[in-house]
């Protein structure tokens, strides 16, 4: 259940934080809750990364074919990058 919290914080670093949350998409709460329960996790919660709402509502974008291989990939990239 959803329940409001008033916080009292620097006028500046509201609207930072409001800017930063638009340019992901997300809500100024969202961010506020993810953190939160980022910080109080239980230490068997810490044993795996877990996604910010923006990696998963980006995952499955991009489409690669079964037998791509990324190392090969990378390195041909590299290769060219620093030519």
């Amino acid at each position: 259940m959803d329940k409001k919290l008033t916080l009292s914080l620097d006028k500046a670093i509201i609207e930072k934080a409001k800017s930063y949350a638009k340019q992901n998409k997300t809500s100024l709460s969202k961010m506020i809750e993810v953190y939160f329960d980022s910080l109080t996790s239980d230490a068997d919660d810490n044993d795996h990364i877990r996604a910010t709402p923006l990696v998963e509502s980006l995952c499955g974008v991009i489409k690669l074919p079964k037998d791509f291989d990324y190392k090969k990939s990378k390195a041909e990239y590299l290769l060219e990058k620093y030519k």
